[in-house]
């Protein structure tokens, strides 16, 4: 998983699959979209308006539970 953020267009993107895919986008609302590849796997989430969206404009904390760590 990867979780960046464009400060230029206030916009935060987590990308959940690694590689090239072709995507359909369904959004959720305005600010809220989903890319949906092959097999109706989820993507990735992309979130406008990032700072308003996720509240005081700093990302909020990221906690993974139960999630096995790989070994390089």
């Amino acid at each position: 998983m990867k979780i960046s953020y464009d400060t230029e267009i206030d916009a935060l993107y987590i990308r959940l699959l690694d590689g090239v895919h072709e995507c359909r986008t369904v959004r959720l609302n305005e600010e809220i979209a989903l890319n949906i590849g092959d097999g109706e796997k989820l993507v990735g989430i992309e979130i406008l308006d990032a700072a308003r969206v996720l509240g005081s404009g700093r990302l909020p904390q990221v906690v993974l539970e139960n999630i096995p760590i790989a070994s390089a």
